[in-house]
This record gives C-alpha cells, sequence and structure tokens, in this order.
C-alpha cells in the first residue's frame, strides 16, 4: 500500500437546510507530511470530538481505489483527494484485507487499525447531496480508523506496511455488523471483546445487538 495524498482541514461553518453546521470534512490535500498525532493529526481541525478524534480514532484513512466507484455514481462532481474527511488517502487500502488489531508502519508513524468510519450527514454536506449516508452503508468501503502507536511524519508516496497481523474480524465485517439485519451470534461476540477494537465502536456493537448475546 501507498500513500497518494496528505490531506488536513479547516473548521469550516455552511448552512445546511436552514441551519448553521460547523464541520471539519473539507480536507485538501498538502503537498508535504503531516504529523500523525496521539489524539488527532497536526494543523487538522478535528470539530464534533464525540465522533473523530481521540485515541481510538486519530487518524482516518480512505482507499483511493474507492474513488473511482463514487465519480460512477457522481460523475459530475469534482473529487479531490480528502473527499471523505480522509487524512490520508491509500492506495491499495482494502478494508475486507484490515483485520481490527492489525499494526502498520506509515512514513515515520506506527498505527493500530480500530475501527471502520460509520457514516453521518456531514457526508452529505461535502457531496451536496442527500443520501449519501445509505449509499457509504450499501457500498462497503468505510475505510479505516487508527490509533497512532508511534507519532511521526508522513508524506505522500511513503509506503503502508502492515508489521503484525491480528487474528481478528476485518474492518469490513465490523461495518457489516453495525448495519446488518440478520443476528450473528458468534461473529459480534467475537467484535466486542476483542481488546483492540475501538470503544465507540464496541459501544455501538453492543448497542445494536447487546441484548441479544
Amino acid at each position: 500500500m501507498k500513500i497518494i495524498s496528505t490531506n488536513i482541514g479547516a473548521a469550516k461553518t455552511v448552512l445546511w437546510h436552514g441551519e448553521e453546521v460547523s464541520t471539519g470534512i473539507f480536507k485538501y490535500p498538502v503537498n508535504q507530511p503531516i504529523y500523525l498525532g496521539t489524539e488527532d493529526v497536526d494543523d487538522d481541525n478535528v470539530i464534533d470530538r464525540k465522533y473523530h478524534g481521540g485515541v481510538d480514532k486519530a487518524c482516518y484513512l480512505y482507499s483511493a481505489d474507492h474513488y473511482e466507484y463514487w465519480q460512477k455514481i457522481y460523475p459530475e462532481l469534482e473529487m479531490p483527494w480528502g473527499m471523505f474527511g480522509e487524512n490520508l488517502t491509500v492506495e491499495g487500502l482494502n478494508e475486507a484485507k484490515i483485520n481490527i488489531g492489525d499494526i502498520f508502519r506509515i512514513g515515520e508513524a506506527v498505527v493500530q487499525a480500530t475501527e471502520p468510519r460509520q457514516p453521518c450527514f456531514k457526508l452529505d454536506i461535502r457531496f451536496e447531496t442527500r443520501g449519501l449516508v445509505k449509499q457509504f452503508i450499501d457500498a462497503e468501503f468505510p475505510g479505516v480508523y487508527v490509533r497512532v502507536l508511534e507519532k511521526g511524519n508522513v508524506k505522500p508516496s511513503d509506503s503502508m506496511e502492515r508489521i503484525e497481523r491480528k487474528d481478528s474480524l476485518s474492518i469490513q465485517k465490523v461495518f457489516q455488523l453495525l448495519y446488518t439485519t440478520e443476528f450473528e451470534k458468534e461473529a459480534i461476540q467475537t467484535a466486542v471483546n476483542d481488546p483492540f477494537i475501538a470503544t465507540s465502536c464496541r459501544k455501538d456493537l453492543l448497542k445494536c445487538w447487546g441484548d441479544k448475546i
């Protein structure tokens, strides 16, 4: 895997269906390294820290490979890297092949996969449309949140190398468990008992399925 783009964004307030909304989803490429810190990326703006940033979600990665899929759905829309609010756009990233807890070296940093991204209405804002949340869920291309085990700079063209693979559920499978209507007891138990899954993701899985397990 290879870093195609490093992206950061300024806080922005937009008028969305009659209400002012502050968001940090408008991220754009920068032709320089970005520094991955313990709770966020330096010089990036995270507005809603209930759902973004923090130790378990210090940096968000999205696959450059998925952009072709979205461009076909929105052919008239310009899609710069960072369109999904990702800090790192990664060539070759496949959520079905990355497991919760997997550890990667990216540039100077070492990171650990913690959870899939759960979409919210701010994707609609970024795409200037409605309905993208459902499309995002249906596509099963959630991207990957990571915790930063070793802080450091990451620049475009850096490689993303797995240095430890865990025997756990894939990022894509956890994403499916969050949105499926089919009860998969063994998989859900595996996910909620995983010591490396993000705390917020564990809570969401228990909220969905806790009364059945």
